[in-house]
């Protein structure tokens, strides 16, 4: 074990990851040297996700190995999401935590790391305090982090919405828009690394600016990255909340080839008592005008959303209103979840009445119809070239994204031949999978506003 050393793991979604990576900046800055071996680190930290149920169990799971297998002098940190809301229960089943920092205040973690000492902290120290993750004291730290060629930036954190399954607004507090000025020098910054691809995130990035007495706020960041960054070729668009997807920002993404056509729109469901009891918003009929507006300004348009099967109440009816929903919209990319009950949410209230076997069911039955849908589509590209962002290669093959791929969770390509890691190539597309394509490297590119 070597002193001023510490290990990191990053669990959860990528605004996790930037943290995650904004907690390492500060320490690096402070001095302390990242490892990658946790038996050499003094500091143990590992950034908790506690979104639903099975991550809540991964996030311990992780906290609980380190724990056990810590030499004499290590000093375990919980930090994150799970340990916002509960604390006291970490540290009570994972008795090796010697300090624990919320997402609050994750810019405080190099202050926690000077506070922590070897046997001095027979309870944990607690490092909560109720107060935003944005601001002026985000130090000198990014709240973007590089992932091979693309980087996700923060834009803000926190939320107001009334999602009644959702535990966000308990563990991140109310939004917080990051400085418009603040997020293009990182964009910049990004762009001397070498960036390719920026991907915005936020827990709502069209409630971007809100907070800061802006209307459209996401479309007025976006024109000003598209000046910022001239040599980033794509620039991704990730979670916008129903009923926030305005003419402008449709304009905007209509506009600059650089902003791909390409957004992830969490709807959730598409019954209108299903939405109401979700306390989501429950104007399908704005669903279908707002996509036919997208698709009729940006014909290539790749559309993402995800839905919840399960949820409390959820008659037949109404999963088969869902399923009517996503034939007639045809999504490009569809997660999907079970339900999973959340206590302290306000559907608490509601329980969690219908049986595993039926959600399991009703998760089958719509990813297998989101099957068909996603062939059919990736069937259509065949013969067609399509600009490619490598991100891999080896023995004679690689793999690459298109702007119809966010990274990590969509599909891929696979092409023939060991192409430049981090370029954009043009592949013309000559196979079809349920989620993923195969391609050979063409010579010509087609532009994104040409695609069928």
């Amino acid at each position: 074990m070597k002193p001023k050393t510490f290990y990191l793991v990053s669990l959860g979604c990528a605004k996790n990851s930037v943290d995650s990576s904004s907690m390492a900046q500060l320490l690096v800055q402070s001095g302390y040297q990242l490892t990658d071996n946790s038996k050499k680190a003094e500091f143990l930290i590992v950034n908790t996700c506690g979104f639903i149920g099975p991550a809540r169990q991964e996030s311990l799971q992780v906290l609980s190995e380190l724990a056990a297998h810590k030499r004499k002098n290590q000093l375990l940190i919980a930090a994150g999401c799970l340990t916002q809301r509960y604390g006291v229960e970490v540290a009570r089943q994972v008795p090796g935590v010697d300090g624990l920092l919320g997402t609050r205040r994750w810019m405080d973690i190099v202050q926690v790391v000077q506070s922590l000492r070897p046997g001095q902290h027979p309870t944990p120290l607690y490092h909560l305090p109720d107060t935003p993750t944005v601001g002026a004291d985000e130090g000198q730290a990014r709240q973007a982090v590089k992932q091979g060629a693309s980087a996700y930036i923060k834009i803000a954190d926190g939320c107001r919405r009334p999602c009644a399954f959702c535990a966000i607004p308990l563990i991140k507090g109310a939004p917080h828009s990051r400085p418009a000025a603040t997020i293009l020098d990182e964009a910049r910054s990004m762009q001397d690394l070498g960036v390719r691809e920026l991907v915005l995130i936020a827990q709502d990035t069209t409630d971007y600016g809100h907070d800061l007495g802006q209307k459209d706020g996401l479309a007025k960041l976006l024109e000003d990255l598209v000046q910022a960054v001239p040599e980033i070729d794509w620039i991704r668009i990730l979670y916008a909340f129903p009923g926030y997807v305005t003419d402008r920002l449709i304009e905007v993404m209509a506009s600059h080839p650089r902003i791909l056509p390409y957004l992830d729109m969490p709807l959730q469901h598409a019954h209108p008592d299903t939405l109401r009891r979700m306390r989501r918003p429950a104007n399908i009929d704005w669903v279908y005008r707002t996509i036919e507006k997208m698709r009729q300004a940006m014909p290539a348009l790749a559309l993402r959303s995800t839905f919840i099967v399960g949820y409390p109440g959820e008659t037949e009816q109404e999963f088969e209103t869902l399923l009517d929903f996503v034939r007639t919209l045809r999504f490009d990319r569809l997660g999907a979840f079970q339900f999973s009950f959340e206590p302290g949410t306000p559907s608490e209230p509601l329980g969690d009445p219908i049986p595993a076997e039926v959600k399991e069911a009703r998760y089958d039955q719509l990813m297998t119809l989101q099957a068909v849908i996603s062939l059919e589509k990736n069937q259509a590209l065949v013969g067609q070239v399509l600009d490619v962002l490598v991100e891999g290669n080896n023995e004679g093959i690689s793999l690459g994204r298109t702007y119809r791929d966010a990274p990590e969770i969509d599909g891929l390509v696979i092409v023939e031949n060991e192409l430049p890691v981090g370029e954009i190539v043009p592949v013309r597309i000559s196979g079809a999978l349920t989620y993923d394509l195969t391609g050979v490297a063409a010579t010509q590119r087609l532009a994104i506003t040409e695609i069928k």
